[in-house]
């Protein structure tokens, strides 16, 4: 769909019980700078990863339209879990069962793996992320409660592994399910959604790879939070982090003067079924794919006297009516299509 517009188009994918979250696009976090190695793509392309086929489709964005890249989809070697690309649009990592896969992404946005094979690694993550400045792979251990980071060779893609970092929960979180991990826009921090386990904060140092755990929170309600989402407002002065629990409960944090709050007002409601968020590059409008309802929720986030009293706002006509099971979203590189991914198919 065209941003604060009505959803035009439909691109079929093939039957997939999950797809995973969006890359290759502006998502939880504008990319910072363009720094780093590799072909890359030169147009507008989002990449897909099917769990029930095993395999990852490419697509060029078009005009309100979605076409397949050169050799897409891919066959992977185990069911995919998550995936993220660098911000040079160089290199595709996917996340399967005990593997860290690497793919080249070629001028064309078709995909190529690398001579040695496409497996880097043995781990086992529930969620990828990139540092803006291109050098870091962070992976949210999905059976340890740890980090794994990697630096990214700029010119190859490997991934050479730097450290571990081990975390422990707030007293009082629930069970832990590690679901989603983001980093800032400067690159200076690592957020970990946990599931009823609450969240962490890492500061991050990209020089040497080094993360330290610095905040541990429990949910905004008990029930199951797990996505997260984030961007900075406008003035820039303050960083939005989004968090939807399975219920629809829309929570809101902003990272100010060093520690991650609940902004006034949270958590706010959503559809039900909530599974994925995105913000926009200016961190002014999020959307909240409604999985039950097959519904998108839009919202504007407007300023308060404080960064922390922000106000959402349902966007007009919100919320849209989207694909069965709608449950992955992201936004292309020019901002101004939002994707869906349903069961079966793509939306844009």
């Amino acid at each position: 769909m065209e941003r604060r517009g009505s959803f035009v188009r439909w691109a079929v994918v093939g039957a997939a019980l999950m797809l995973p979250v969006f890359t290759g696009c502006t998502g939880f976090f504008p990319p910072v700078n363009n720094s780093g190695g590799g072909t890359g793509a030169t147009g507008n392309q989002v990449y897909v990863v099917n769990q029930t086929t095993k395999s990852v489709s490419g697509f060029v964005v078009g005009t309100a339209t979605l076409t397949a890249v050169s050799n897409s989809p891919i066959a992977l070697g185990s069911q995919p879990f998550a995936e993220v690309v660098t911000p040079n649009d160089a290199f595709l990592y996917i996340a399967g069962q005990a593997s860290i896969s690497l793919y080249l992404i070629n001028s064309n946005g078709s995909l190529s793996a690398p001579s040695g094979g496409a497996v880097q690694n043995l781990v086992t993550a529930a969620s990828l992320a990139v540092s803006p400045d291109g050098q870091w792979l962070i992976a949210l251990d999905s059976f340890t409660q740890q980090l794994d980071i990697y630096q990214i060779n700029s010119t190859t893609g490997a991934l050479s592994d730097v450290g571990s970092p081990t975390y422990s929960l707030h007293a009082g979180a629930g069970p832990w399910q590690p679901s989603m991990v983001k980093v800032s826009p400067d690159g200076t921090l690592i957020f970990a959604a946990l599931g009823t386990g609450g969240d962490v904060v890492f500061s991050f140092n990209t020089t040497t790879g080094l993360a330290t755990q610095v905040q541990s929170l429990v949910n905004v309600n008990a029930s199951d939070g797990r996505f997260w989402a984030g961007g900075r407002s406008q003035d820039c002065l303050s960083l939005h982090c989004a968090k939807w629990d399975q219920w629809g409960n829309w929570c809101l944090r902003d990272w100010i003067g060093g520690v991650l709050n609940s902004v006034t007002g949270s958590p706010f409601a959503a559809g039900s079924g909530t599974v994925s968020i995105v913000l926009d590059g200016t961190g002014t409008y999020v959307y909240a794919a409604n999985r039950t309802d097959g519904t998108i929720s839009g919202y504007t986030i407007a300023a308060g006297a404080t960064p922390a009293a922000l106000s959402l706002t349902p966007l007009s006509g919100s919320a849209y009516q989207s694909g069965t099971s709608v449950q992955s979203l992201g936004i292309d590189r020019t901002g101004k299509y939002l994707l869906a991914a349903s069961v079966g198919v793509v939306r844009i």
